[in-house]
């Protein structure tokens, strides 16, 4: 049996002592964006990502070899346990296989054949099944006719004989794992629809398609079409084939028995195994469609939180509503909330004129750069109305104001969370939405942080995935981006520190109570004196919280504090001054390491080669923030009205969300239009996801307008 060390080893490619190394830590307590980020030697330098597959797969070998133990321990149990079988589970490399092996010894609830034992049939069904009937078979039977047992006559004890056969025939792993395959090889999903109205699923109304080629979006839709009783699904294939199968490895060529067994084989196939195989291979397609979900889920909400953010700008958030007015807040340039205000420029009030005064008032007032501008009901109207804004600010004062559209997605849910309560006690739930879509334009994560990441907008069928997946594997990639990027201890909130690695959300909780009482932190050091945060977590945390009003400059870099004497040996080395760090970094490294060797140097201070990178890095950008190599916000002045799109026309737009299909691009119509697949590039595009990714700037031309469906097709070709 290959152990899991050796799996992981040739699944990951990478050699056995980083394996070890890399389980070790994980088992040591520490978190993965620690591993990746301050203990490259020990993993090969593996990201994030990679570390949390590796992760994932650790717990499925683990939780295989655990299940393999159990079954062993109730088959031995039972004192049917042979070397034999043994060694069969101890090769396998699922649990499914696992449970194919089991299922013979598994305790079953009282089947026909468990009845037709307690009868005493078995016997009856092994010469039957083993071809040892040579003579009339009704003569062999009478001998199992027993009215105390209720076998009345020799036909019930055939009948029992053959439910004990077609269970035996079940229960054979061999059989079901050639069965699996055949069905997954060349079965089809075949679905009816279920109603006669108009629905999002008639195109699955009389459909069927290969199970090996079906595509994960399409296995979601199904399943969903079924939930909601519009579809009936099967997975049906050539049975008789499967029959085949059986028959030669279950006939013996013996005329009197042979005609028996075949009718156990469909019997079988039919009530037992087909059902069962139907229902796994369903389950793995869920598992499949899945998967894809929260990996396009994954890659969104990245792309997504690592947007860069909108820095030194006054933003004036606008909520836009009907009835109740359009909520206005106004954010100086670190987030910081200024002012509130309700206009009401739409219907029924349509006070367009009286609107535009009052925010005139409030952008020459607090001297706005920038209209966060939410994309939810109304804001057509509302963009309407800030064009109109724009072009008098711009005649009377002759200002450059912009505005971008921004997604509101889950800014409702936040703004009645208790979260946002804390946060603004004395503020009204509708005002508070404003201020968190302002603030999506300064900075997205520190705001997206806030909202369960299945409320934002993005992904595929979210809804349709198991939640605890779907929580566990999001949650992943947000504490990812989270101390990818750093944040500033002296400002960050609860639920944007409880990401960082280490910090539970009772600690977060402890760092924001020690900076009410305390004031500011002057060190990353006085971390050590908040309840509950010991030196372990100080050494997951530390390096990923920036403290700017430090007297030590290495506290607002990524550098860890373990590494603090050799950054300090290496600046000695290279007879440069730390302080000049405060002043945006040492630009003269690259010239003071031209003629040094990287290995010499890093023996030298005592580091590894990769650390002492990392180290060089920071001291010429300390600080320095990932986000910034993302495309920037297309910031808009006009608009456009969905009617006057016309094929041919090449427009800007930004990618909103990815799917298996394609890319989902506004291009400030209110209305995204859908790039196909098959419409994102010259050559053959394998995933939508190598392509484009949330938040790309792409050039698109209009294919076709539907005004009335609103529905717009657009191609990135050439």
């Amino acid at each position: 049996m290959e152990n899991i060390n050796n799996k992981l080893g040739k699944e990951f490619n990478i050699n056995l002592n980083i394996v070890e190394n890399i389980i070790g830590m994980l088992d040591e307590g520490n978190t993965v964006p620690f591993i990746a980020r301050y203990r490259k030697e020990r993993t090969g330098g593996l990201d994030d990502q990679v570390l949390r597959k590796f992760y994932e797969r650790l717990l499925y070998l683990r939780n295989l070899e655990e299940r393999k133990e159990v079954v062993i321990k109730s088959i031995d149990e039972q004192g049917k346990l042979t070397d034999e079988i043994k060694g069969y589970i101890l090769k396998c490399d699922t649990l499914t296989e696992v449970e194919d092996l089991y299922r013979p010894y598994k305790p079953k609830k009282r089947t026909r054949a468990i009845i037709a034992q307690e009868k005493g049939l078995k016997p009856l069904a092994e010469a039957i099944l083993n071809g040892k009937i040579t003579g009339g078979i009704l003569e062999y039977a009478r001998e199992f006719v027993n009215e105390e047992k209720d076998v009345k006559n020799e036909d019930e004890a055939l009948k029992g004989s053959m439910d004990i056969i077609s269970e035996i025939i079940s229960d054979e792993a061999d059989y079901r794992k050639w069965i699996r395959n055949f069905v997954n090889r060349h079965g089809f999903i075949v679905t009816k629809g279920e109603s006669e109205e108009n629905t999002p699923f008639e195109m699955y109304y009389d459909y069927k398609e290969d199970v090996s080629k079906i595509p994960p979006h399409r296995i979601l839709a199904i399943n969903r079409g079924e939930n909601e009783k519009i579809l009936s699904v099967k997975i049906q294939c050539d049975e008789e084939k499967i029959v085949g199968f059986l028959k030669e490895q279950c006939l013996k060529g013996n005329s009197v028995t042979d005609p028996y067994i075949e009718n156990s084989i469909r019997d079988s196939l039919k009530r037992l195994i087909y059902p069962s195989i139907e229902r796994e291979i369903r389950s793995e397609l869920k598992d499949k469609g899945e998967v894809s979900a929260i990996n396009i889920f994954k890659a969104n909400l990245k792309s997504l939180l690592m947007q860069p953010p909108i820095k030194g700008k006054v933003v004036l958030g606008y909520d836009p509503g009907f009835r109740t007015g359009c909520k206005i807040a106004l954010l100086d340039d670190t987030g910081k909330m200024l002012d509130l205000a309700t206009i009401y420029p739409t219907a029924p009030a349509n006070d367009i004129k009286g609107s535009i005064k009052k925010l005139k008032d409030l952008v020459y007032k607090y001297n706005v750069d920038v209209i966060s501008l939410g994309n939810g009901t109304a804001s057509r109207e509302s963009e309407e109305v800030i064009v109109q804004l724009i072009k008098e600010v711009n005649e009377e004062k002759g200002k450059d104001l912009y505005y971008v559209i921004v997604s509101e997605a889950g800014a409702s849910v936040y703004s009645a969370s208790k979260l946002a309560a804390k946060e603004y006690p004395d503020i009204d739930v509708s005002l508070r939405g404003a201020i968190s879509i302002g603030r999506r334009l300064q900075d997205p994560l520190s705001e997206l942080v806030k909202i369960d990441p299945k409320y934002i907008g993005i992904g595929q069928y979210q809804h349709d995935v198991t939640p605890k997946k779907l929580d566990e594997s999001l949650k992943g990639v947000v504490e990812d981006c989270v101390n990818n990027v750093g944040v500033d201890l002296n400002i960050a909130t609860p639920s944007l520190l409880s990401y960082i690695s280490g910090i539970s959300a009772s600690i977060a909780e402890n760092i924001v109570k020690y900076r009410e009482e305390n004031g500011k932190f002057s060190s990353r050091k006085e971390l050590l004196k908040v309840k509950r945060l010991g030196p372990k977590v100080f050494e997951q945390c530390a390096g990923f919280l920036r403290v700017m009003e430090s007297n030590e400059p290495l506290d607002n870099t990524a550098v860890h504090p373990e590494s603090y004497k050799a950054a300090k040996n290496l600046l000695k080395i290279l007879e440069l001054n730390l302080l000049e760090l405060k002043k945006g970094g040492l630009k003269e490294v690259d010239e003071k390491l031209k003629n040094k060797n990287m290995r010499s140097l890093a023996e030298e201070l005592e580091i590894g080669v990769l650390t002492l990178q990392d180290i060089i890095n920071e001291l010429k950008k300390p600080g320095r923030d990932p986000r910034e190599k993302m495309p920037k916000p297309i910031l808009k002045s006009g608009v456009i009205d969905m009617n006057q799109l016309k094929p041919g026309m090449i427009l800007t737009g930004t990618v909103r969300n990815v799917s298996d299909f394609g890319a989902f691009v506004d291009i400030g119509v209110h209305q995204d239009g859908l790039v196909h697949i098959s419409q994102m590039s010259d050559k053959f595009v394998k995933h939508p996801l190598d392509v484009v990714k949330v938040g790309d700037i792409v050039e698109v031309k209009i294919l076709d307008v539907d005004e009335k469906r609103k529905r717009i097709s657009l191609t990135m070709k050439k």
